[in-house]
């Protein structure tokens, strides 16, 4: 299996979540599974492990996520079953891009040498809204590596307004100068 069917897997979770009318929920319930795998990786092995039964990893998996939308559970059950839980991160990959996309949402992460304050968010998500039409959900990131200044990234589209890149390229200028 590659990771392509994973895509599949939560293109089809999605489908299966908007006709019954649980987007929302399957999407919190996704953030509780990889949470709990991000804590415990040892449980991503354990459910595609061929030495447990398909009874034994199913009263595992009900036991840990039996709260949880059946859409959702009954996947988990499906892929163990398969042996291809150890794709959950593309699955839940493709589901948040499918919902942020299903609600006009775009994520944007701000790399900044200290943290923005509320008001500089604010403003930073009304700029970026109207370029891209999009509701803007911001992730703040400190690296003081860039030395002030901002980058921002998203959809693939990154704006480096950094000190550090204007350093680089009076660097590169001066390198390539002749004298």
């Amino acid at each position: 299996m590659t990771t392509n069917d994973h895509t599949v897997y939560g293109r089809a979770l999605f489908l299966a979540a908007e006709e019954e009318g649980v987007i929302e929920t399957v999407f919190n319930d996704l953030s509780c599974v990889w949470e709990a795998l991000s804590q415990s990786p040892e449980y991503s092995r354990l459910l595609d492990t061929p030495a447990l039964s398909r009874h034994e990893k199913h009263r595992i998996i009900t036991e840990a996520f039996g709260g949880l939308d059946p859409l959702l559970v009954n996947l988990i059950k499906m892929l163990s079953d398969k042996g291809l839980f150890f794709g959950f991160e593309r699955l839940r990959e493709t589901y948040c891009s499918l919902y942020d996309e299903h609600l006009g949402i775009e994520r944007a992460e701000a790399v900044t040498a200290l943290p923005l304050s509320e008001a500089q968010k604010t403003a930073l998500c009304e700029k970026l809204e109207k370029l891209t039409g999009k509701r803007i959900i911001l992730k703040n990131t400190v690296d003081p590596a860039i030395l002030g200044g901002i980058r921002v990234t998203y959809s693939g589209v990154q704006l480096d307004g950094s000190l550090k890149r204007r350093l680089d390229d009076i660097e590169k200028g001066l390198k390539n100068t002749i004298i």
